[in-house]
């Protein structure tokens, strides 16, 4: 009787657990002729995407099930802010086509504005995780909706976590994207969600695609990992470098340090801005996430002339202080004496200047 109570709770949770990852949301895995493109690709071994570089995702030497339980529930002071975030609305409709500018909103979701093209990267504007009770912004952070954004030309996605990767916020602008710009095997995501092939740019790292009138956005390395479900890896994530006619423009997504930097740059002598991540990291997944004391590094590794750092001021996905991240650019600022940007949410940053 009790083994057949076991058995049925058992057979319950599962069904339970394949319903809900079968959610439109979660995406597909590739298939068809990508997933042959994908297992053709040189960053794919052994049945999964890798990193240049071995990389180990949890570095803890606590037991797994401590650390999850540390990192859910142990108390930090300053968590989240005790008052609003500062932030600022603009109507990003009516902006004058011809500046150029940059409009943050918080984590790691930034609209470029660039000679005459508009690009939309990693939004987010619903939910960064699978449920809607976790991941919850700041009070204030939230005030950017998908409809406060413009038609743009390019949709850029450097991976598919649920907190770079929104679906809701996905089908919402479905109608006001020209193409989208993602890394190889993110694309099934897209098609899946009703997105046409025609419409996708999906490229493996070290590959470029010509945008014309001037544009070119490369695929670069990123160390990191990707996954919406049960099965990791199975899509690419990357930084990008957008060569404008007036800006070059280095879009490091998530990752870690690593030699890629300092080749980038090489590769790539003169970036006017870089726009790294600085937050949610921790020593726990310290090969995963940009450590505060590798970030200064990280631009003098891409000679980069200007810095905005993202992936913070919104989400507590990590167990420091919510303004820890913007101590780390001011300490940029004074003490390595980079030329550190940084805006509130929603200001709208004069590129030219």
């Amino acid at each position: 009787m009790i083994i057949g109570s076991i058995v049925g709770i058992a057979a319950l949770l599962a069904l339970f657990v394949f319903i809900f990852i079968n959610q439109p949301a979660f995406g597909r895995l590739p298939t068809g002729e990508r997933l042959e493109r994908v297992k053709k690709s040189a960053n794919y071994r052994d049945g999964s995407f890798k990193n240049q570089h071995e990389t180990v995702l949890m570095t803890s030497q606590q037991n797994r099930l401590v650390a999850m339980w540390n990192f859910l529930f142990k108390k930090v002071e300053g968590l989240r802010p005790d008052q609003p975030i500062r932030a600022t609305k603009v109507d990003l409709h009516h902006l004058n086509r011809n500046e150029e500018v940059l409009v943050w909103f918080g984590h790691s979701s930034y609209f470029i504005q660039t000679g005459g093209k508009r690009f939309l990267v990693d939004p987010v504007f619903h939910i960064a995780s699978p449920v809607s009770f976790v991941n919850k912004p700041f009070k204030g952070a939230d005030l950017y909706k998908a409809e406060d954004m413009p038609d743009v030309d390019y949709l850029v996605i450097t991976h598919d976590h649920w907190d770079h990767l929104d679906y809701h916020t996905v089908k919402e602008l479905k109608d006001r994207i020209g193409k989208v710009i993602c890394p190889l095997g993110v694309g099934e995501h897209f098609e899946y969600w009703g997105f046409g092939k025609d419409r996708l740019v999906e490229l493996d790292w070290n590959e470029k695609a010509d945008l014309n009138a001037g544009f070119t956005m490369h695929c670069l390395p990123a160390r990191h990992f990707s996954g919406r479900g049960l099965t990791p890896n199975q899509s690419l994530w990357a930084s990008f470098l957008l060569e404008a006619p007036q800006e070059t423009i280095f879009i490091g997504g998530d990752g870690g340090y690593d030699t890629h930097f300092s080749k980038i740059g090489q590769q790539f002598p003169n970036i006017d801005l870089a726009i790294l991540e600085n937050g949610q990291y921790n020593e726990e997944w310290k090969h995963i996430h940009l450590m505060p004391q590798y970030m200064a590094q990280a631009v003098k590794d891409l000679k980069a002339k200007r810095v905005l750092t993202v992936h913070h001021s919104k989400y507590a996905l990590a167990r420091h202080r919510w303004d820890e991240p913007i101590k780390n650019a001011e300490n940029m600022a004074s003490h390595d004496s980079l030329n550190v940007l940084m805006p509130a949410i929603g200001e709208v940053l004069q590129l030219s200047k």
